[in-house]
């Protein structure tokens, strides 16, 4: 067991914090409640771990404290309560293995010291180039996400860490990067998998109705209640809630969404408060941390959620899976079709290779079904789109990134085209990213997509 210092200034709190740990069989340090107190006691008791708050006693922080611990190879991680939004980015800037958020949750303790710990010792064996921490065989629940890139293979290890937990993960990324099979694949590496897997996607659900498709409403509950309805999280009792775009959960509902997280337990609209259990899984591609500073995002609920975040990569920083993902994704749109494509052509890859991607692995799915529909022979030797997208500049080391919303900006616009303009309906944009016509119109309006861009 790791030695775990705790330096926390509330005597309640980090006496608390010391009794869960003791009773998991941590060896537990002096508590610190300063950073001038914890830099003696680490010198004295050298810890394995320190469980830091960011707010201490005295002229320094706990981000003072942590840029110590990241030169001396010590893991940390936070204690957060709520923070404003420079606070948390100069939290995260510090490297840490995870945040907790007060009050403690025994649970999401020791999940989180256990994957913590799990992730320093794999990143000190790197940084150190000795065998890590022997790899178990990947789950079957991994086996759908092809790629051998280094930066897929560590999520796929990290998540294989926490599939068993309970703990809630969110998952972040662009657009198009495999949000959802990644949460697939967590619910069915976990105890769950033989339980519902209920995905929500927020961003695609009616405003009016959006509340009675969660929760669930009684018999009378408002007009045209006709009977009672079981809402998506009680459905999903027992089993994994995904919930996809969280950042477009209307703030109204936050406060509702964030009892579930906190108590386990919903009210139907007109009904009674019901005890469910579930696993929480998040997605999303916004900053929450903007949309915290907007206002629109509750930051008590961004830290309940982040016990574990999960960042998934773009494409063009994975640009070694292209060949196996088009491999994959030519096999079963030929099965599909009857046709008898089997590959493409080494100059068509060199292209693929070479385009950026803004709408990441699903844009490389939707072309290679296109490329097959059209292709006259066994073997895909042109795309013609990728020779329209020449006039987009190539992603680069100089090239300036781009933020999530201006890669997303410029997918849906370049789906919109292809689309020759038709939002809705069978071929239309909305079809084509898998989202609902609102939503779809709705982010429109938000990126400030106009008509004579598309």
């Amino acid at each position: 067991m790791a030695r775990i210092l705790i330096v926390e200034d509330q005597y309640i709190e980090a006496n608390n914090l010391q009794l869960i740990l003791g009773r998991a069989g941590y060896d537990v340090c002096t508590i610190a409640d300063s950073v001038a107190l914890a830099q003696k006691i680490i010198k004295k008791e050298q810890p394995d771990m320190v469980l830091l708050d960011i707010q201490l006693q005295g002229n320094l922080t706990g981000i003072d404290l942590a840029k110590m611990l990241y030169q001396q190879g010590i893991a940390f991680v936070y204690l957060s309560a709520n923070s404003d939004k420079k606070t948390l980015a100069l939290a995260k800037a510090t490297k840490p293995y995870g945040f907790l958020t007060k009050p403690f949750r025994e649970k999401d303790v020791l999940v989180t010291l256990d994957v913590a710990w799990y992730l320093h010792q794999e990143n000190t064996a790197r940084t150190k180039n000795v065998p890590g921490i022997p790899k178990t065989t990947q789950p079957e629940a991994f086996t759908r996400i092809l790629g051998k890139s280094k930066a897929l293979m560590d999520i796929l290890d990290t998540v294989k860490h926490i599939g068993a937990s309970d703990t809630s993960v969110l998952i972040l990324g662009e657009t198009g990067t495999g949000k959802e099979m990644i949460a697939k694949s967590i619910h069915q590496a976990s105890l769950r998998a033989q339980k519902p897997f209920v995905v929500i996607n927020c961003g695609a659900l009616p405003a009016a109705l959006i509340e009675s498709e969660l929760f669930g409403h009684e018999k009378g509950a408002f007009t045209g209640a006709s009977e009672r309805k079981i809402g998506k999280f009680e459905l999903a009792n027992e089993g994994t809630v995904f919930l996809d775009e969280i950042g477009e959960l209307p703030r109204n509902l936050q406060a509702k969404f964030l009892r579930v997280l906190q108590e386990k337990e919903i009210e139907r609209i007109g009904g009674k408060t019901t005890k469910i259990n579930i696993r929480v899984l998040a997605a999303t591609n916004r900053n929450l941390e903007d949309e915290i500073a907007a206002g629109r995002f509750r930051l008590d609920l961004y830290y309940r959620l982040n016990v574990f975040p999960i960042t998934l990569p773009p494409l063009r920083d994975r640009k070694e899976d292209i060949e196996i993902l088009t491999e994959n994704f030519i096999k079963k749109f030929s099965k599909e079709t009857g046709k008898r494509v089997t590959g493409i052509s080494s100059t068509v890859l060199k292209e693929l290779r070479a385009y950026d991607w803004p709408g990441n692995i699903r844009e490389l799915e939707n072309l290679m079904e296109r490329c097959v529909l059209q292709a006259k022979g066994s073997l895909i030797e042109v795309v013609p789109f990728l020779q329209e997208a020449k006039k987009v500049e190539p992603y680069t080391t100089t090239t300036k990134t781009k933020t999530s919303e201006e890669n997303e900006r410029d997918h849906i616009i370049a789906v919109i085209c292809e689309c020759n303009g038709k939002i809705y309906g069978r071929g239309g944009a909305a079809e084509v990213l898998n989202i609902g016509v609102s939503a779809l119109n709705a982010r429109i309006k938000k990126l400030g997509i106009k008509k004579d861009l598309i």
